[in-house]
């Protein structure tokens, strides 16, 4: 069941985090929804605008239209993640996305408004809802980069959601995208989100670059030939903390792209004789799964898919 954003957040608020995972292909399509089912758990998925010109927007839409009817139980959005307008614009008339997040988290405050605007007037014309960001995240997401943090100002959150009418407000309160996060005593600033819940009661915010960057993972993967040093990332028992301070969707994309790395790099030092994709396909599908059922404990999701379904009904 296709449902928005909105409504999974109405459900979590102050209470749990929804998961929001980025996917690019079949594999990952069919771990993701594997997972959820398996936990029984509402989640997100995220299309980004690399993810679409990698396998084309028309594979990944029929995907999740797909994904829907062969997974019944399952209760998830479609959101694009990090778009630009003239993405955002196409994924509002595609009939297929719920959700879209407009990041013109780079332009000066009025502009950024300006844009998130428009967005905001043309997705709900078409009963869509929009995440917005203000602040940046240290770190490199599509096209936009950022040396630095660059925090949330909590007194404009309040003036930038009054003035949009957006749906749900990403953060920037410490995390990073990448595999990089944290250096030295970094910690998240909690802070600047009870400020913001404080001034927007009941608004749904998000948190990006929210990836724990498994140790595990990490060593397995450099056991296995890798070179990944120094990676590091969001301590995953701050998730429900978070919760408790507006936060209802935490983005997780690379934690998933480090367990499609350990697969494979593990899967053909073993193997060397083999060439089929399938084969490492088969070890990847389960072993995602196990990973995002294993995250929606984390962000209490998990075990929430019937309470879910019987709001949605209501």
């Amino acid at each position: 069941m296709i449902v928005t954003t909105k409504e999974l957040f109405q459900q979590a608020y102050g209470k749990y985090a929804i998961g929001a995972y980025n996917i690019n292909n079949l594999e990952q399509t069919m771990g993701l929804f594997k997972g959820n089912v398996d936990s029984q758990a509402p989640f997100i998925v995220q299309l980004s605008k690399g993810a679409r010109s990698y396998s084309h927007k028309r594979m990944l839409e029929m995907m999740m239209t797909t994904a829907d009817e062969i997974f019944p139980d399952a209760v998830f959005a479609v959101h694009l993640d990090h778009g630009d307008e003239e993405t955002c614009m196409d994924c509002i008339s595609s009939g297929v996305y719920s959700s879209v997040m407009i990041d013109a988290s780079h332009h000066p405050l009025e502009k950024n408004i300006e844009i998130t605007k428009r967005v905001v007037d043309a997705a709900h014309a078409k009963g869509l809802v929009v995440e917005a960001e203000l602040g940046l995240l240290k770190g490199v997401e599509e096209d936009v980069h950022a040396a630095d943090h660059v925090y949330t100002k909590p007194e404009e959150a309040e003036y930038f959601v009054k003035q949009t009418g957006c749906d749900s407000l990403a953060c920037a309160i410490g995390t990073s995208h990448g595999a990089f996060k944290f250096h030295g005593d970094q910690k998240l600033r909690f802070d600047i989100l009870a400020e913001i819940q404080k001034r927007l009661p009941g608004f749904p915010l998000v948190m990006h670059g929210s990836s724990s960057v498994p140790q595990d993972e990490v060593a397995r993967i450099n056991a296995a030939g890798g070179e990944i040093k120094g990676a590091s990332g969001v301590d995953a028992s701050q998730f429900l903390g978070a919760a408790k301070l507006g936060v209802t969707k935490i983005n997780i994309d690379t934690d998933g792209r480090l367990v499609w790395c350990r697969v494979h790099r593990e899967f053909f030092r073993d193997h060397p004789e083999k060439f089929d994709l399938r084969d490492p396909g088969k070890v990847f599908i389960p072993e995602y799964a196990k990973f995002i059922a294993a995250k929606n404990v984390l962000l209490g999701s998990a075990g929430r898919l019937g309470e879910v379904r019987a709001a949605l009904k209501k």
